[in-house]
């Protein structure tokens, strides 16, 4: 396994028991040896379900099974693998996910529609289910309350550390708790949703109200992160609320009394998606790159895209040089309204560029002092607008070439 990332947090979080949610993680050996690599999540019935996922045109067949599975808005079953994607592998890929959905509804006693599937790991290689199918009778007598971890753990690929996430919210007077795990590290520029991501509620929640939320805070969190402007074919985000608080039922998404709801949950992805660009493949810096003055919200979010995503404004972060001109090439080139002439930008909040030209008085120094810390800011007014956007990425260094040039030896 790859060194763990200087950028981890000290440790995984103290999660508390999710009421009609239970976990367990086995070790099947689909292509890891000597590690967890398959995820069961049990929900009781009646829990409602809502998912965000990739639009890359070559989504895998898990994906595709899940996208028609959650229309129905209902859940009962989780299963996840991690070192094969069981992506690109055609009608061979698309008979995996039904061997194991039906298998796992049997043993599970529910509805196929109710089982959801995702895989994660190298695409175009045939997935061997039948070492899931096989296990999922062990797996399901380990199942308990209280295994976060461990299933974080069990979806890794080339992640360092496993990522999770708690908040407490209120509804209508009402203590609710919502947990989140996900797993990503490279092949990170999500479109309408992350790597592999599973939030579990205790609200009672309609299936509608929980995909209105979720698909606006994907938006304003793992929407706006990247770490090599790849998009997976696996791409997915789901949001399972067991009904098991006891709140009362709202079914506006719109609802005052979903205020507080709301902003734990948008704050727990954002806090999962800033977890998934401090584990980027090599990375060694953090950086939230904030917008102004752009024509519009979603201008601003292009060009701070622009910015994450330049190799050469990832490499001048990685290699601790404040070379503001690479942020202005950026800016340049996403095709969105700038005047050239009122831009300005700064760097750790100081101001290295303004009115179209370097800033008076500019001193690289403390620019430079800046760059050697591990969380980088870089602030860009373009001057032609009120949009405004930020996103996050992290430095390319070499150590992105080794893990992914050695991905499949």
């Amino acid at each position: 396994m790859t060194d763990l990332s200087p950028l981890a947090p000290a440790s995984f979080p103290a999660m508390p028991v999710i009421r009609g949610v239970r976990l367990a993680s086995h070790a099947c050996g689909v292509r890891y040896q000597g590690r967890t690599d398959l995820l069961m999540v049990e929900m009781d019935a009646g829990t409602s379900a809502a998912g965000v996922f990739t639009r890359s045109l070559t989504a895998s067949a898990p994906v595709e099974w899940c996208r028609e599975a959650v229309a129905k808005g209902r859940a009962r079953v989780l299963v996840v693998n991690s070192g094969n994607a069981n992506a690109f592998t055609g009608s061979v890929g698309v008979a995996s996910v039904e061997r194991t959905v039906a298998r796992t509804a049997k043993i599970m006693g529910c509805k196929d529609t109710e089982v959801y599937i995702a895989s994660t790991g190298t695409i175009g290689v045939r997935l061997p289910d039948e070492k899931i199918t096989g296990a999922l009778d062990d797996v399901k007598a380990k199942l308990n309350d209280d295994a976060w971890a461990e299933a974080a753990a069990a979806i890794m690929t080339t992640d360092t550390y496993p990522k999770g996430a708690t908040r407490t919210a209120m509804i209508d007077g009402t203590k609710v708790l919502i947990n989140g795990i996900a797993k990503g590290a490279g092949m990170i520029a999500p479109d309408m949703a992350t790597m592999l991501s599973y939030v579990f509620t205790d609200a009672a929640l309609p299936a509608t109200v929980l995909q209105d939320l979720l698909s606006r805070g994907v938006e304003r969190s793992f929407n706006c992160i990247t770490v090599d402007s790849d998009t997976s074919t696996s791409d997915t985000l789901m949001l399972f609320a067991t009904a098991k608080a006891g709140n009362t039922v709202i079914k506006d998404a719109k609802d005052k009394r979903l205020a507080d709801f709301k902003a734990k949950l948008f704050d727990l992805l954002l806090d999962l998606s800033h977890q998934v660009v401090k584990d980027g493949e090599g990375a060694t810096k953090f950086v939230a790159i904030t917008v102004t003055g752009a024509a519009g919200r979603k201008a601003a979010k292009r060009i701070g895209m622009a910015i994450a995503n330049s190799p050469l404004v990832k490499t001048a972060v990685a290699g601790e040089d404040a070379n503001w001109g690479r942020v202005v090439m950026a800016v340049g080139k996403a095709g969105e309204k700038a005047n050239r002439d009122k831009l300005s930008i700064r760097m750790g909040g100081i101001l290295v560029a303004d009115k179209g030209e370097m800033a008076a008085g500019y001193d690289e120094a403390p620019v430079a002092a800046h760059m050697k810390g591990q969380t980088i800011t870089i602030e860009v007014d373009v001057g032609v607008g009120k949009g405004k956007a930020t996103v996050w990425t992290c430095d390319l260094t070499h150590a992105y070439i080794d893990i992914n040039g050695s991905y499949r030896t």
